[in-house]
């Protein structure tokens, strides 16, 4: 994979999305169990937990390992709802709302 993100034969590479939690790893993910909202995403996704750079909390790291669909496909998931990429950041910003305030904020 080149630094665009792409494999030799130009497809797309894993996607990787983020966030930084104000919180302890301990506390995000108390005995190894993932937070409520990642770890309905299933088994198409990879999560991680680890220290923040800085001690500056956790970092909750999620790669989308299934393939990437093309751009027609995308959108038409999209369009349904269904959009894979989507649902990480969505269980990825609910994760952290719900290790800070203890409630998904509306």
């Amino acid at each position: 994979m080149d630094v665009s993100g792409r494999t030799a034969d130009g497809r797309a590479g894993p996607r990787t999305y983020a966030v930084t939690i104000d919180r302890p790893p301990a506390e995000v993910a108390p005995d190894g169990k993932l937070p409520e909202p990642v770890a309905r995403l299933g088994p198409g996704v990879a999560v991680t937990v680890r220290p923040a750079p800085g001690g500056r909390g956790t970092e909750l790291v999620a790669v989308l390992c299934e393939d990437e669909p093309g751009p027609l496909a995308r959108l038409s998931a999209r369009l349904v709802g269904e959009d894979r990429r989507a649902a990480v950041r969505i269980a990825l910003r609910q994760a952290k709302q719900v290790a800070e305030t203890g409630e998904v904020l509306r």
